[in-house]
């Protein structure tokens, strides 16, 4: 049996569900079976709902941690820096965050790191009980810590941003771009700023909404495929500066699913246009892309750029993870079919489940989440 409030991501436990389920058997989803891997070099035993390689090889990661109240089984994540030297220190105490007097749970979404690595931006999937009667709602918020484990206060304000996804440090590690819910039952977003210093400022972009940014590393620019508010035009991948009123049209899309990333060069974007192709599309010169049928997953650029990592599921599901080579890009004339390429995928770490994975900034390493138990494993990038 399923305990009914065990199905949201961010699961709130009544008392009396978890004695139902105690009755009934088991809330939980039975464990993944031991799986036998080479050894990693490094390893993290515990309970990892997220994780950011640093520049300088330091990670970032936070763990599950449930609090327990008079009424409800809460979720508070704690959160953490690894040294290089495997030396740990905390940075959040989940049993100790509050925020107003409403009880709330939340896990930690993401995490990423300041391009000098000093400070660290924290995404928290909120879910707050609004009244008795269990009504609760579902927002975002982003944290900012230094790497020294103090928060970091805005304009000598509050230590975190309401409403904020996919926040990101700009080149000079003070103003912060972030995406913000533009249209409440439509998946559209706006972009918005702040600065360490001063706080909040308009955006050029003020009224424009986006189903999807991806920041340039190094560059106050950004990819995003932006969508008008009904959601009834196709989507248009724009190239935009964020902080100037710049933009430039690169290609109307015959649709879009997601998985915006573009290439540690910035020359290439990809991205999903329906939940089979994937489409890579030069930045230069947009006429020149290609297409290949992979299904729908979560993304990386190999550091090299000659190939993409693939985990065959979508975000938090678990799936094998692949990489299959970058195709050559072509011109595309005006009204003819694109022809769309079927790779064959390589599997990596032998075709194991995981739950998570990214590649650290250097192409050094290549962490991943193991299910069940989600211990961090970090091993060297899979060779070609």
């Amino acid at each position: 049996m399923t305990c009914p409030f065990s199905r949201s991501r961010f699961r709130w436990f009544r008392r009396f569900c978890s004695l139902v389920c105690a009755l009934a058997g088991s809330c939980s989803v039975p464990a993944a079976p031991a799986q036998n891997l080479d050894k990693p070099l490094q390893s993290i035993d515990e309970e990892i709902t997220a994780f950011s390689f640093a520049p300088d090889g330091r990670i970032a990661f936070a763990t599950y941690h449930r609090l327990k109240t008079k009424q409800y089984d809460l979720e508070h994540d704690d959160i953490w820096i690894q040294e290089a030297n495997g030396k740990r220190r905390r940075l959040l105490e989940g049993q100790k965050y509050t925020r107003g007097d409403q009880p709330f749970s939340y896990l930690v979404d993401s995490l990423r790191w300041s391009p000098n690595g000093h400070y660290l931006l924290v995404q928290l999937f909120i879910t707050t009980l609004t009244d008795d009667s269990g009504t609760a709602v579902d927002s975002f918020q982003t944290l900012l810590f230094d790497d020294s484990g103090h928060e970091v206060r805005i304009a000598k304000g509050d230590t975190f941003i309401s409403d904020a996804a996919n926040a990101a440090f700009l080149p000079d590690n003070s103003t912060i771009a972030y995406l913000a819910n533009a249209v409440r039952t439509l998946p559209l977003f706006s972009i918005k700023n702040t600065r360490l210093s001063s706080g909040s400022f308009p955006s050029p972009h003020e009224g424009r909404t986006f189903r999807d940014v991806a920041w340039l590393a190094g560059m106050n620019f950004a990819v995003a495929v932006e969508q008008d508010h009904s959601m009834s035009g196709p989507p248009r991948l724009q190239y935009l500066d964020v902080l100037n009123d710049s933009v430039k049209e690169l290609a109307t899309l015959d649709g879009y699913e997601g998985g915006l990333i573009v290439s540690p060069d910035r020359t290439k974007v990809a991205y999903f246009v329906d939940r089979e192709v994937l489409e890579i599309r030069s930045l230069s010169n947009a006429n020149q892309l290609a297409r290949v049928r992979v299904g729908l997953g979560v993304l990386r650029w190999a550091p090299d750029e000659t190939r993409i990592f693939l985990k065959r599921a979508i975000e938090k599901k678990s799936g094998d993870i692949v990489w299959f080579p970058v195709p050559p890009l072509a011109p595309v004339a005006p009204n003819k079919e694109i022809p769309v390429a079927q790779p064959t995928p390589v599997t990596v770490l032998h075709g194991l489940s995981f739950r998570e994975f990214s590649i650290s900034p250097d192409g050094r390493f290549f962490g991943v989440v193991v299910p069940g138990k989600r211990n961090l494993l970090v091993f060297p990038l899979p060779p070609r």
